[in-house]
């Protein structure tokens, strides 16, 4: 396949490796020092899962040379999809087909409202990676997986083919789940848990899920996007909550969310797009998220500082 990279940090630099290593012809849409490392030296990835270094990558920061592509991932923040959405736009042919693998459960409707929703797929991906420096991305934990499919669960071709292009590259798992959106807010339930938690705490998730205090919190924070999820319509299963925090208990202790690092660098982070994202949809649907809307209050100062930062 003919596939396009849209972010090549830990998610879109690892899963763009792998496929890159399977054959595929892959495009990585990069920029800054990170993009001329690659088009210098290739992209090296260290993986509990083996270890890859392409020695020559396709790389470039402009998506008008690139052409159209048979399907494009979209591995950029949360808070990026929107714009990411428009510099895609002269890769989309008419069979060309979009997939999200962003954090948060609102990614496909932003790229549906920007390239139409007959280009977009849902997706999500779940690793623990990222860019350790220029060049190089680092894998150190969670077996890497890629969830994906149509938006109202229809089998699709393109998704099938998809799928086998992944399941061509070794060091990950590839599905089609029967629900999407289940798949997609069950991720959503325990890395918003894990990122809101870690980001307030400052602490790793070792450490907050053995203090009966930040693990009570913790549980509170997945009871509530359990019930804004059961009020958008979405059929999570009733222990959906306890699945998620048993999926928390089992990461290696020293693990921390993305956006907890980026919060504690002092970067603009997804924070809106996850527990503000919960209080924003709970208050559509009249559901209660005190734990959540908590959260997001304590960050927003820190948030807007980092964005005001950024700009300047």
């Amino acid at each position: 396949m003919r596939l396009a990279i849209m972010g090549c940090g830990g998610v879109g630099g690892y899963f763009g490796a792998r496929l890159a290593e399977a054959g595929h012809d892959v495009t990585f849409i990069a920029r800054g020092e990170h993009l001329a490392a690659m088009q210098r030296e290739g992209l090296r990835i260290s993986s509990t899962e083996g270890d890859v270094h392409l020695a020559k990558v396709k790389a470039t920061d402009d998506p008008a040379r690139v052409g159209a592509m048979d399907a494009v991932l979209v591995a950029v923040k949360a808070w990026q999809v929107a714009e990411a959405a428009k510099a895609i736009r002269p890769m989309i042919g008419p069979d060309t087909f979009v997939v999200p693998l962003e954090n948060g459960v609102e990614a496909a409707e932003t790229l549906s409202a920007v390239l139409g929703g007959a280009h977009v797929l849902d997706g999500l991906c779940g690793i623990l990676a990222w860019r350790e420096s220029p060049g190089y991305i680092k894998h150190a934990g969670v077996s890497p997986f890629v969830r994906f499919g149509e938006r109202d669960n229809r089998h699709s071709k393109r998704a099938e083919r998809l799928k086998a292009a992944f399941d061509q590259a070794r060091g990950l798992t590839a599905e089609i789940p029967d629900d999407i959106q289940v798949a997609v807010w069950s991720k959503f339930l325990f890395i918003c848990a894990m990122s809101g938690i870690g980001s307030v705490t400052r602490a790793p998730i070792g450490v907050t899920r053995t203090l009966p205090e930040t693990r009570a919190l913790i549980e509170q924070i997945l009871i509530e996007i359990t019930a804004v999820a059961h009020a958008r319509g979405v059929a999570l299963p009733g222990d959906a909550a306890a699945q998620a925090m048993r999926f928390v208990d089992a990461l290696p202790a020293e693990s921390t969310a993305s956006m907890q690092r980026d919060i504690m660098a002092g970067l603009p982070s997804e924070l809106e797009a996850q527990n503000g994202a919960v209080v924003r949809l709970g208050r559509e649907a009249d559901v209660a998220t005190p734990v959540n809307a908590m959260i997001h209050t304590v960050l927003l100062p820190q948030e807007r500082q980092a964005r005001s930062s950024a700009r300047e």
